[in-house]
C-alpha cells in the first residue's frame, strides 16, 4: 500500500481488490481468480464470481472488529489468467452436451470425445492452479483461490498438502461433494472432496460443516472413511440450535478433529440461500452470517494455522456486470473475513 493510503476513504475504481492497491510481491495474501464452471450441473454463472467479487470488494469497510487491520499485511488479486476463460468456454459448451444426457455417453462416440475433452481441460485447470499456488507458497504468501465452481481449488489443496503432509481440510458446503466422477466428469464440482480424499493421501482429515444435500453413496463414503471424514450435518446443527445448546462448544468440538495445518474450502451455498440466491445449487437450511463468522472466529482462536483457502460458487446472477449483485456483496465480505482469519493464524 502507498504511505498515503487512507483506509477510511472511498476506494478508487482501479485500486485493485478492496481498493488496497497492494503490489503483488508485497502481499501476504494473494487471490487467484479461476473463472471456470464448466461442470456446473444445474445453474451456471459462478465463472463470473472472481470479477464480481473484485468489483464488490471496493465497498467493503476494512476495519475488522476481531482482527483489526488485516489489510495492513497486504492483500492483492493476481491478474486473471486468460487461459481459464478459454478453457471454460470450450469445456462449458462440451459439458452441456454431456449434462443433457445425464452423463450417459455409452454408444455415442461424439459425446464420449466431448466428455474426455472436458476431463482433459479440468486437468489443465488443476495444473495451472497448483503451479500458481506453489509459487505463492514458496515466497511465503497465503494462496486464496476464488472460483468458479467448486472443482477449481483442487490444485491448491494438492499443493498445500504436499507442502504440509497431514493437512486437514475444513469444508463448508450444502453438499458433501463426495460423488465419484459425477455425470462422468472426473473433475466435477460435485466430486471435489472425493478427489481430495482419494487422490491426495497427504490430507489426513476432512471436516465438513453445513452438509444437507447428499446421495446414499456419499453418506456411505462418510461412514466408511474410518473417521477420516467428519461431517456435521445441517440437521444436527439445527437440532443443537433448537435445543438451546451452546453452539460455540459444538464448533470447538468439531474443530478439534482438525490437525495443526488447515486448508479452508468454502462453498457459498453453505450459507442460507437468502445470502446466495444465485448460486448454482442452493439448498434450504444452512448457516446464518453470524454462525459462519462464529466458525471463523473459533478457528482463529484454536491455535491452528490456515495455510490456504478458497471461496467458490459465488454467482453474480443475471446481471453479472452490476457491482450491487447481492451474492457478490456477501461473497466479498466473507472473503475478507476468511483472509483476515487466515492471516491471524500465521
Amino acid at each position: 500500500m502507498s504511505k498515503n493510503f487512507d483506509p477510511n476513504a472511498a476506494a478508487a475504481a482501479d485500486a485493485g481488490l478492496y481498493g488496497l492497491g497492494t503490489p503483488l510481491p508485497e502481499a501476504a495474501a494473494v487471490v487467484l481468480g479461476v473463472p471456470f464452471d464448466a461442470t456446473a450441473s444445474y445453474r451456471k454463472g459462478a465463472a463470473g464470481g472472481p470479477r464480481a467479487l473484485l468489483r464488490a470488494s471496493l465497498q467493503v469497510d476494512l476495519y475488522d472488529l476481531v482482527h483489526g487491520r488485516p489489510y495492513e499485511a497486504g492483500i492483492a488479486m493476481a491478474p486473471i489468467d486468460g487461459r481459464f476463460d478459454a478453457w471454460n468456454a470450450e469445456a462449458g459448451a462440451l459439458a452441456d452436451r454431456v449434462i443433457a444426457v445425464g452423463g450417459n455417453v455409452d454408444g455415442n462416440p461424439s459425446l464420449a470425445r466431448a466428455l474426455a475433452r472436458v476431463n482433459a481441460l479440468g486437468l489443465e485447470v488443476n495444473r495451472a492452479v497448483r503451479a500458481a499456488t506453489e509459487e505463492l507458497l514458496t515466497r511465503g504468501a497465503l494462496p486464496v483461490v476464488v472460483g468458479g465452481d467448486h472443482s477449481t481449488p483442487f490444485g491448491a489443496i494438492e499443493a498445500c498438502a504436499h507442502r504440509h503432509p497431514g493437512l486437514g481440510v475444513l469444508h463448508f458446503d450444502a453438499h458433501a461433494d463426495l460423488r465419484v466422477a459425477y455425470e462422468g466428469f472426473q473433475w466435477s464440482h460435485a466430486s471435489i472432496m472425493d478427489n481430495v480424499t482419494r487422490r491426495i493421501p497427504e490430507v489426513s482429515r476432512l471436516v465438513q460443516v453445513g452438509i444437507r444435500d447428499f446421495c446414499e453413496q456419499e453418506f456411505d463414503a462418510i461412514g466408511n472413511s474410518g473417521g477420516r471424514i467428519r461431517t456435521l450435518f445441517d440437521r444436527d446443527w439445527a437440532a443443537a440450535r433448537f435445543d438451546g445448546k451452546p453452539l460455540r462448544e459444538l464448533v470447538r468440538a468439531h474443530l478439534a478433529h482438525l490437525p495443526e495445518k488447515v486448508f479452508v474450502s468454502f462453498d457459498i451455498d453453505a450459507l442460507e440461500p437468502a445470502l446466495c440466491p444465485n448460486t448454482g445449487t442452493p439448498v434450504p437450511g444452512g448457516l446464518t452470517w453470524r454462525e459462519a463468522n462464529l466458525w471463523l472466529d473459533e478457528l482463529a482462536a484454536s491455535g491452528r494455522t490456515v495455510v490456504g483457502l478458497d471461496l467458490n460458487e459465488v454467482s453474480p446472477g443475471p446481471a453479472p456486470g452490476e457491482e450491487d449483485a447481492w451474492d457478490a456483496i456477501v461473497g466479498a465480505r466473507l472473503l475478507y473475513r476468511m483472509i483476515a482469519t487466515a492471516l491471524a493464524t500465521r
